[in-house]
């Protein structure tokens, strides 16, 4: 085995360590034994002389130069394991192979049907797959590379995440027919506070957001039931348990429910593209984003979009010399 195969070896299993925090997860992501994945490690560490995890029993955590050098490897990692499909994308310009996005299910059910299959449409080589997950398990699949990206809404971006909006949606008031606020043309957050309220889950963002509204206000959230999924709350206020403050996205037109604008008091809600920081993204990834939005990588707002394109551009040039520019970067 030639030494820049064996440097490559030696980094794919540090970054495969380095992001399940495991060696046997790495092990197991690779293919290989967790022996073969420990020394393949220390033979590193050895080589450039510098202590790359914190080693307390069972337990490994990256030290500083760890971090530093995750940082570096992993982009050119990913970019040689994924070589072949960037060359056969370029020169055919067919782009194939498996794509992983991680989303919720309201996203699920409301942005993505009519985009997948659009999307499919033109690309049939391409084997979508869509992961239903929670936020947290999204985030998850996004840091061990289970999933490209993920789509949906984020409030609050972990400093290892990139988050691109991309579709905004206006908040509206859903009332059961017959309900005291259903002649209203519009109402104020006084209106609507007596009312007994449906809302997802506690430890979904959206019940906390809408809270925050009415502490700002000075008002109780009277919350009488706690419910997964628009579907079912949809269903729960047509039953007329409660009334609810949803997305409009998820409003189809065949509700029997009464429908109020209430953007004068809730904000719009975003959804969008959340992608790991420094992750080369595949052909295929690449042309599901821009065919989610057409310019993503050139014209979206946040200029980091931009660079976050161009530092892949930059690590796939590095590969094909060779991976000794890896070894040159160490």
């Amino acid at each position: 085995m030639s030494q820049s195969q064996n440097r490559h070896r030696q980094l794919r299993a540090f970054c495969q360590t380095a992001k399940t925090g495991s060696i046997s997860r790495a092990a197991k992501r690779l293919q290989l034994s967790q022996p073969s994945v420990s020394l393949q490690i220390q033979s590193l560490e050895k080589e450039i002389g510098i202590l790359l995890f914190e080693r307390r029993g069972p337990h490994i955590r990256l030290t500083p130069a760890g971090q530093l050098l995750l940082e570096m490897a992993e982009p050119l990692v990913d970019g040689m394991d994924n070589l072949v499909d960037t060359f056969k994308a370029t020169v055919s310009k067919v782009t194939t192979g498996p794509l992983d996005i991680a989303a919720g299910e309201s996203t699920l059910l409301y942005i993505l049907p009519e985009l997948t299959k659009h999307f499919m449409d033109q690309y049939p080589s391409i084997t979508v797959r869509l992961h239903n997950v929670t936020g947290k398990d999204g985030t998850a699949m996004m840091r061990d590379d289970s999933a490209d990206f993920a789509i949906g809404a984020m409030d609050e971006v972990p400093a290892d995440l990139t988050y691109y909006p991309i579709y905004n949606y206006k908040p509206i008031l859903i009332v059961p027919v017959g309900h005291p606020l259903a002649n209203s043309g519009s109402v104020a957050a006084e209106d609507i506070s007596p009312h007994g309220l449906i809302l997802p889950p506690r430890s979904l963002s959206t019940l906390n957001q809408i809270d925050a509204v009415f502490q700002k206000h000075g008002l109780p959230c009277q919350v009488v039931l706690e419910v997964g999924g628009w579907e079912v709350i949809k269903r729960y206020v047509e039953l007329g348990l409660g009334i609810s403050i949803v997305t409009s996205f998820c409003l189809r037109g065949h509700e029997n429910l009464i429908k109020i604008p209430v953007d004068n008091i809730f904000p719009e809600r975003s959804y969008g593209v959340v992608i790991r920081r420094g992750k080369f993204l595949s052909p295929q990834a690449k042309a599901f984003l821009e065919f989610m939005e057409p310019g993503f990588f050139t014209t979206n707002d946040d200029a980091s979009a931009t660079e976050h394109y161009n530092e892949n551009a930059r690590a796939l040039n590095d590969l094909k010399d060779s991976l000794g520019k890896t070894e040159a970067l160490l």
